[in-house]
């Protein structure tokens, strides 16, 4: 999947996964109970309320930011945790159901880790504004040669 640099597809795709977010974050907050059971996984509503909150909160720090990309890289991360807590749920009574899961969340992956990657492309190769670090790549230094924060 490519992006144009002259545009803002990456911030389209971004605010999308955003709204994603949010959305997927409030079914988790208020059927927690529910989804862990339908997936085979038991009963553990406490477990998938937090995933909520935390997709909840990356929703909106993707909205709310006007260079989203250390948001994006949060829903990788969130990502990861998902798969593996999917992965470890998984015996032979429920490998399908898991299974689908894993599939969902593999594919979303794909598209944050895209997304990550075009919006750092169109960074502003990690320069400070504002008292904050934005864009580029972690770790970059700033033209003021400031350590980004």
């Amino acid at each position: 999947m490519a992006f144009r640099s002259d545009d803002s597809s990456a911030q389209l795709l971004a605010r999308g996964l955003g709204w994603f977010s949010i959305g997927l974050g409030l079914a988790e907050l208020m059927g927690g109970g529910r989804m862990s059971r339908s997936l085979g996984m038991g009963d553990h509503p406490t477990l998938l309320r937090a995933y909520g909150l935390r997709e909840i909160a990356t929703g909106i720090g993707i909205l709310a930011q006007r260079d989203p990309t250390p948001w994006i890289w949060g829903r990788v991360g969130g990502d990861l945790l998902d798969l593996a807590t999917l992965a470890g749920a998984m015996d032979r009574d429920n490998r399908g159901r898991i299974g689908g899961a894993i599939g969902a969340v593999a594919g979303v992956t794909v598209l944050d880790v895209l997304c990550g990657q075009a919006l750092a492309r169109q960074g502003n190769g990690g320069q400070r504004r504002g008292g904050r670090y934005e864009g580029g790549r972690p770790g970059r230094r700033a033209r003021t040669g400031m350590a980004p924060v």
